[in-house]
């Protein structure tokens, strides 16, 4: 049931899951229809962490649910449910405007080899062993080659079809040339297997419908009550005190911040020195800003594309990507018959990369200057490509990596937790502390809310495993 305080939680459970980001949220799901007692507890007012929403006004922000491979209607039938999948619809026009290219493509591997043929000279064959090796990649093999060293590989001295096949996973999730080529192969492999889909209905409608399911299996969901210390006893879980109260757990499937959850949540003294400086040396992902703008009902917006990935670099460049202000920013076109169908108005969402340090030490006053300047930066481009859509408007806001840290606890506000090192550490976790687990999307894992999903449900498989007598406990 939804608590109405944390005072009517049970005193104990099988599990309790801090944090309901969807990793947290669906790890609860497949917990509590295992037959187990799960208690989920969510720092903010509301699920969904990262994947949120909010409303201004007549419009409705999406913060994360843009974009994700066409395996999450796969993911949502398995673990949620068919309606739900059924609602994973595709993205069909995605646009690429640059120095080097300007094209549209549906994003699947059919009219991308056609693009790659018919703009870049790739041969067909070529880029059908490109895509296989990604499909292929044995994760097993560990970190091995570097994402550039791969493409250069299949496309030797091919810097513009690196650009291509790159540039999309960088603004999504920070990876770059120098990342290891197994992060980069799944992803793009995600994406490119079926297209780029988003959810018909938005962010608001899948939560809802999340947290009346998580409810309705029976799952104890306590939002506006932070976790604020593991509780061990003999290296093992004991309990989890939340909001001030200590609830009894025989296991944790942590959704926080890697980092967070290990050097925060657990009792720093309770890991080994060794592990616990693998954890200090942890490489967080990239963070981004955002931008949001509500487009006035009854104004007409070109339907330019749905997603639109906009540079002005004249070749692929990571760091110049994470620079301010922005110059290479993705924008999600909401149109009115769309994502929502009925609702009046358009909303467009411009996501870039961002470093943490550009937005950290500032005083108010800076603060405020300086989201106002990523507001212009971002309507300046903006308007390259749809002229006069300052005018429009009647909602423009900003966020920061700042924003996204506070909301969501993220260290530096990181915005897919932790590079690959990450998951080998998570992997480690239960043996290090026994009936500790964790469900963040680093790694191999991190393609968006699928890798989310995905990540949570593996996580609750071993917490399974770990109740059952059946995984290492320490």
């Amino acid at each position: 049931m939804l608590l109405p305080s944390l005072a009517e939680a049970a005193a104990g459970y099988d599990v309790v899951v801090i944090g309901g980001g969807l990793g947290g949220m669906t790890a609860a799901k497949r917990l509590v229809d295992a037959g187990h007692s799960v208690l989920l507890a969510e720092r903010q007012a509301r699920l969904g962490g990262y994947a949120t929403w909010f409303r201004r006004g007549d419009h409705i922000f999406d913060v994360a649910l843009h974009a994700f491979p066409a395996g999450m209607a796969k993911t949502l039938r398995k673990y949620w449910s068919r309606e739900l999948g059924e609602r994973v619809i595709p993205l069909t026009r995605i646009r690429f405007e640059n120095p080097e290219f300007s094209f549209s493509t549906t994003f699947s591997s059919g009219d991308f080899k056609r693009v790659l043929k018919e703009r870049f000279a790739v041969p067909e064959a070529g880029s059908e062993a490109f895509f296989q090796a990604c499909r292929d990649y044995d994760f097993f093999r560990g970190a091995g080659e570097s994402t550039g060293e791969f493409l250069e590989r299949h496309f030797p001295g091919r810097l513009d079809v690196a650009r291509v096949l790159l540039e999309t996973v960088t603004y999504a999730t920070g990876t770059n040339l120098d990342d290891p080529a197994m992060v980069y192969a799944v992803v793009f492999s995600n994406f490119i297997q079926k297209g780029t889909c988003s959810f018909l209905g938005g962010t608001d409608f899948l939560l809802a419908e999340m947290q009346r399911l998580l409810i309705a299996s029976g799952v104890d969901v306590a939002v506006g009550s932070a976790a604020e210390k593991i509780i061990l006893s003999d290296g093992r879980i004991r309990a989890v005190r939340i909001a001030g109260l200590p609830i009894r757990a025989k296991a944790v499937v942590s959704n926080a911040n890697l980092k967070a959850t290990c050097l925060e949540l657990a009792d720093l003294d309770a890991l080994r020195p060794d592990f616990a400086a693998e954890i200090r040396a942890v490489p967080l992902s990239a963070s981004v800003a955002q931008v949001y703008l509500g487009v006035r009902p009854g104004e007409n917006v070109p339907r330019l594309a749905d997603i639109l990935f906009s540079s002005r670099e004249a070749s692929y460049d990571a760091e110049a990507f994470r620079a301010f202000p922005p110059r290479s920013i993705s924008y999600s076109f909401y149109y009115p018959d769309h994502i929502r169908p009925g609702r009046p108005g358009a909303e467009i969402v411009a996501s870039m990369c961002a470093n943490y340090e550009d937005w950290d030490n500032l005083t108010p006053g800076e603060y405020r200057d300086r989201k106002k300047i990523l507001i212009q930066s971002v309507l300046a481009d903006l308007s390259r490509h749809i002229p006069g859509i300052a005018e429009k408007l009647d909602w423009r806001e900003a966020a920061t990596p700042k924003t996204l840290e506070r909301f969501t606890g993220h260290w530096r506000g990181a915005s897919f937790g932790s590079k690959f090192p990450g998951y080998l550490a998570a992997e480690k976790l239960p043996a290090e502390i026994g009936g500790l687990f964790h469900c963040g999307s680093q790694g191999i894992l991190m393609s968006g809310w699928l890798g989310s999903a995905n990540c949570g449900a593996l996580a609750a498989g071993k917490a399974q495993a770990y109740l059952g007598g059946e995984y290492p406990n320490g």
